[in-house]
């Protein structure tokens, strides 16, 4: 099995139609959207809510394969999907 990790910045229907297609992967176990351990509020209260971060919903998302092989083609699919729904994607190795 492998894990792939990955957040997207964006609205919850384009996290919903991401991880659609993503179910549609042939070898993909697994597509969820996990919360976050470590809430994302700052420590400072002075700089909370500051223009920088309000608005912007942060959705990571896990995908197992089967075999590490199926990882280039989610790779690819996430970058498509961010194009075509305008969101951002990072892929990263663990939350």
């Amino acid at each position: 099995m492998s894990i792939l990790r990955f957040r997207v910045s964006g609205g919850h229907d384009a996290v919903n139609q991401i991880i659609s297609r993503l179910h549609g992967v042939d070898n993909v176990e697994r597509v969820e959207e996990v919360d976050d351990e470590i809430s994302d509020m700052r420590d400072d209260s002075s700089s909370a809510e500051s223009t920088d971060e309000v608005g912007v919903e942060v959705h990571r998302i896990e995908v197992e394969t089967l075999r590490s092989s199926i990882n280039e083609r989610v790779h690819d699919l996430m970058e498509l999907s961010a194009r075509d729904l305008d969101v951002a994607v990072e892929f990263v190795d663990r939350f």
